[in-house]
């Protein structure tokens, strides 16, 4: 039993959308623990009296509000980009699903 071009073409996309799928989780792995991190940070910034930064190779006091208005900034991005790779892994989970359906239905008619 051998499959259409048409089929084998499918069954290529369908890898090439799982390949998709895994880069998206990488991603979103990423983004997920960088926003802990910075959940983290929020909490022990409220804790705090006295507040540094990072800056390159060295650490330098700063305004306390003026870190929270960053770590809040780089929190509402981290979500925005975990929220748009799920909207993304969605679409090529449905259009996955519906290729996968096809085919399947394909090889069954070939029975």
């Amino acid at each position: 039993m051998s499959a259409s071009k048409e089929t084998e073409q499918k069954i290529q996309q369908l890898q090439l959308m799982e390949q998709s799928m895994q880069q998206f989780l990488v991603q979103k792995q990423g983004f997920q623990t960088r926003l802990a991190e910075i959940e983290s940070a929020l909490a022990e910034l409220k804790n705090s009296e006295t507040a540094f930064k990072i800056v390159g190779n060295i650490m330098v006091s700063s305004k306390k509000q003026d870190i929270e208005k960053d770590l809040n900034e780089q929190k509402e991005k981290a979500e925005l980009r975990i929220k748009m790779l799920e909207k993304q892994e969605d679409k090529i989970k449905e259009r996955a699903e519906k290729l996968q359906k096809e085919v399947l239905d394909e090889m069954k008619g070939k029975d």
